[in-house]
């Protein structure tokens, strides 16, 4: 007789659930993070290339899809839906929204679907504040100069992750092509008990001269940050928007990636200087490389760590935040989602 599993259920995890669990629990997501990427090292995880939809009436617009598979603790499998649509900003809302849809590792089935941009959002900023971590440690220390040059959602989760593991600064720097956003974000940071000054620069080339750790977390799609010298006193450069830096920055830089099959594509920065060196030698090694000493990069030129985003990292904190709420019995179970489960009626 074949094995008999329990009848399946779907649930729904809202925003409001998942900010529950992670809010002020920076050092745990970022271990999760860490463990995540460690698998994905150890050759324990699935993540295939993600889709691009793109559309030709709305070109500054996609939806991405992510589908991964993670070993580890709790097999999971699953698929990150993330869209991008810019002008959202315009009408008052946030540009990106997702969801995040679980598997049964067994089975197959859909366990529950879950809100996923603050998911997203949490992941982007853990893995950031780890490389942070990692890097600096292995060139000497952490930098007390930092740049935001973009200042959305994204730039307020990476100062949340590095502030709440840890990190100090004497000076802030902000940078954004709207004045009044980079306004908002000085007013956040005060708010989120910063006390020393924050500056706003009016241009590029000010914030990185006067950061030792720059976040680029714009909406950009092509290069704009053309100039090496700009980089003169080896920065260390969170690169999350991946689109930012000319060819010729990436390429006088120690380059370190998350995945380099992954994010050598879709026009990266990165897959720019693959295109004009001919070749991946200028990617000095991963992320995982860090985290197991095999690659210690040093203070003699910039380093520029570019993170696609893998949809591992997704699955590890949807996960856990699915059996977090699951253990609290608070799952808002759908009732007969799964209609017809009889083979032959």
């Amino acid at each position: 007789m074949p094995e008999q599993y329990a009848t399946p259920s779907f649930s729904v995890i809202s925003g409001a659930q998942v900010q529950h669990v992670l809010d002020g629990r920076h050092r745990e997501v970022v271990d999760l993070i860490e463990a995540a990427y460690r698998w994905h090292g150890e050759g324990r995880t699935v993540n295939p290339p993600s889709y691009f939809l793109r559309f030709p009436d709305r070109p500054s617009s996609r939806i991405i899809a992510l589908p991964a598979s993670v070993g580890g603790d709790v097999p999971t499998d699953g698929l990150k839906w993330i869209s991008s649509f810019p002008a959202n900003v315009e009408r008052g809302i946030p540009r990106a929204s997702a969801v995040l849809i679980l598997n049964d590792h067994d089975t197959g089935y859909p366990l529950a679907c879950l809100e996923s941009s603050i998911i997203s959002a949490a992941r982007t900023a853990a893995s950031a504040a780890l490389a942070a971590d990692r890097i600096a440690a292995a060139r000497g220390g952490r930098p007390a100069r930092i740049g935001f040059f973009g200042v959305g959602l994204i730039a307020r989760y990476v100062h949340a992750y590095l502030a709440g593991t840890g990190w100090s600064f004497d000076e802030i720097g902000v940078h954004d092509l709207s004045p009044e956003h980079a306004a908002g974000f000085g007013d956040y940071l005060r708010r989120a008990g910063e006390t020393g000054p924050v500056t706003v620069h009016d241009d590029a080339e000010s914030l990185i001269r006067s950061s030792d750790l720059v976040v680029f977390a714009t909406v950009a799609g092509t290069p704009h940050v053309t100039e090496p010298d700009w980089f003169v006193h080896n920065p260390l450069v969170l690169h999350l928007s991946l689109r930012d830096l000319a060819p010729e920055v990436v390429l006088a830089a120690t380059n370190i990636v998350d995945d380099i099959d992954h994010c050598l594509k879709a026009d990266t920065s990165a897959h720019l200087a693959e295109q004009r060196l001919g070749n991946r030698e200028f990617v000095d090694g991963t992320l995982h490389d860090v985290l197991t000493g095999a690659l210690r990069p040093g203070t003699e030129r910039p380093v520029v760590f570019s993170p696609f985003g893998l949809g591992v990292l997704d699955l590890v904190l949807g996960r856990h935040i699915y059996d977090t709420v699951a253990a609290a019995g608070e799952l808002h179970v759908v009732d007969g989602f799964f209609h017809e489960l009889r083979r032959y009626g």
